[in-house]
């Protein structure tokens, strides 16, 4: 089925897109620049609800879906090892390719393994060692991006005052690889960049000299013969982002090389205000739903619909890192499962970034967090129902009432609620109303018991499709905190949570202005500004916070709980010493 272009308004596209999946018209959308040749399989699954892929492209691109991010690796500094993960094993690649994933980006610093100009020569056995784990991904059936990583702030990001010099060492780098790579399978993609920025200078100066680099990638792997005459090239936006201006400079350059054989590239990881909670943004809310669609929608209408393939090529959140707790778990989930179904409607490829602290744990090859990796995995396919929350609590102190929640269906039929393999009675235990889900006081005062402080029971609210949304039935009392004396090195607040969880903290002086790191906002960020440590029963403040405090000025914190409850705290910081006492 042949389609015309989509329409170029941003959101009058997507509604176009929305309609055909509703009405089961999924098409393809008609290229630019068709492909005739190259590596790409003849035809690529689709999930339901995917665009289906227009060229060969567009095809390539679509099998390499969902991807997976080797990250902390061949890209640390100074060598492999350096952040913390073990050397990179067949067995975790194989792990990798068990899981799902069907192509692996593999981010490479080369510039610390290089020798001095003129020839920037790469050092053979590092060299040696990025061939022997692409092979090894290759021939396990992945395909593979390879690309220059955190040279790009090391010392590409010289480029507006050293020109000639950058431009000399990127050709010498790019010229090695490509003669190195340029007989491996057509499933190797080369990646020309990372999150490129130049500091100093416009975003249009700083688009040409983007434009200016890869550029020279394309004809040096062009020229360097063999398999790279054909082979597919990656592309980035300046900064790997999503805005109009870089997406048209992208294009532009692209145009410019009347190559099919180009996939673009940029990176997500969220409304940056939810990603680390600062500024009282703590929920995947309207907001952070419509930074997602508006990224996502840009890529569609500016490249795949024009038929040029989008590898999204490091997605995520912010700080969704194995014990950072700045992201309530169930808003994670709704985020991981708005992210897979965006790319679905859109054609946009993901590649999930990792760098050991994610989603694999490198040592043992064990999922770190199985429930977002559940989300993601289904979500890949078919959409799953989420509700306002995925916690009830249930004050200790105060009679049991009923509760609500209000369901997010994603366009599914919610189809019951279970407590484990028993399934609950609707009218009995619960009821529905539209989408308001109400947990009975009796079914509620049955599942907390003795009223321990934490989670009692764990609900299972079912959908058509998908995974089912689970629910925490949690006991909880108002969280105490008490005073302390620190230093501006060391600082915490005994705090007895009583089964809550902590979520912002407001940070301002006495006369109202803002205290802390983000002058901006009183909200200050999770983890940079204040942390819960839960089983010391402390809330942590950093030293960067307490340093960016003004001396002998009193502080009035607002610490905001999951349950709405909220507590007040002062603290003042007079040399290096810090006291803190409750309201």
């Amino acid at each position: 089925m042949r389609l015309a272009v989509l329409p170029q308004n941003r959101w009058g596209s997507r509604a176009v897109i929305a309609g055909l999946v509703l009405a089961g018209l999924v098409g393809t959308v008609v290229p630019a620049n068709a492909a005739t040749a190259g590596s790409a399989p003849a035809a690529a699954s689709a999930a339901p609800g995917a665009i289906v892929p227009s060229n060969d492209a567009t095809r390539l691109v679509a099998a390499m879906q969902p991807g997976w991010g080797l990250g902390n690796s061949l890209d640390a500094i100074p060598d492999e090892t350096a952040w913390g993960n073990p050397p990179i094993s067949q067995d975790l690649l194989l792990k990798v390719k068990s899981l799902g994933y069907k192509s692996i980006r593999i981010p490479v610093t080369w510039g610390i393994h290089e020798g001095a100009a003129p020839d920037y020569t790469v050092d053979p056995a590092f060299m040696a060692r990025t061939k022997q784990v692409v092979d090894w991904a290759l021939a396990d059936g992945f395909h593979v991006v390879l690309n220059v990583h955190h040279d790009s702030w090391q010392w590409i990001t010289n480029m507006p005052t050293d020109p000639t010099g950058v431009t000399a060492h990127y050709n010498a780098t790019w010229t090695q690889i490509a003669d190195e790579f340029k007989d491996e399978p057509g499933k190797l993609i080369l990646e020309a960049d990372n999150e490129q920025s130049f500091p100093g200078i416009t975003e249009a100066q700083g688009e040409t000299l983007l434009n200016q680099l890869q550029t020279s990638f394309y004809n040096i792997v062009r020229s360097s013969g063999s398999k790279n005459a054909s082979r597919y090239l990656m592309l980035s936006t300046l900064g790997d982002s999503a805005t109009p201006t870089s997406e048209d400079a992208l294009y532009a350059e692209m145009q410019s090389l009347h190559d099919s054989h180009l996939i673009a590239s940029f990176h997500y990881y969220g409304y940056w205000p939810f990603g680390v909670n600062v500024a009282g943004v703590n929920t995947f809310d309207a907001t952070s739903q419509k930074d997602m669609v508006t990224d996502f929608t840009l890529m569609h209408d500016d490249f795949i619909a024009k038929g040029i393939p989008v590898y999204a090529g490091e997605v995520g959140l912010y700080n969704d890192y194995t014990g950072n707790q700045s992201i309530e778990r169930g808003e994670g989930l709704k985020y991981y499962e708005a992210l897979g179904y965006e790319a679905r409607l859109t054609g946009v490829t993901l590649n999930y970034w990792d760098d050991g602290g994610r989603i694999l744990n490198r040592n043992t090859l064990q999922l770190l967090d199985p429930a977002t990796f559940a989300m993601s995995k289904s979500s890949w396919t078919t959409r799953s129902g989420t509700a306002s929350n995925d916690t009830v609590y249930v004050p200790k102190a105060s009679p049991i009432a009923d509760a609500s929640l209000t369901l997010n269906p994603n366009g599914l039929q919610f189809t019951g609620l279970s407590n484990g393999d028993k399934r609950l009675e609707e009218g009995c235990d619960y009821t529905v109303s539209g989408d308001t889900l109400t947990l009975k006081a009796a079914l509620l005062t049955k599942l907390v018991g003795p009223q321990a402080y934490g989670v009692n029971a764990t609900l299972q609210a079912h959908f058509s499709r998908g995974l089912p949304w689970q629910i925490n039935i949690v006991t909880n009392a108002q969280p105490v905190l008490s005073a302390a004396t620190g230093t501006t090195s060391s600082f915490t607040i005994p705090t007895q949570f009583n089964g809550d969880t902590l979520s912002m903290m407001q940070s301002v002086y006495a006369d109202g202005s803002n205290a802390g790191q983000a002058g901006w906002t009183p909200y200050q960020a999770y983890g940079t500004s204040f942390s819960a440590d839960y089983p010391n029963s402390a809330i942590i403040l950093p030293a960067d916070y307490l340093n960016s405090l003004t001396d002998g000025q009193r502080v009035t914190l607002t610490f905001h709980f999951w349950s709405g409850a909220t507590a007040t705290y002062y603290v003042t910081k007079t040399g290096t010493t810090v006291t803190g006492t409750p309201s």
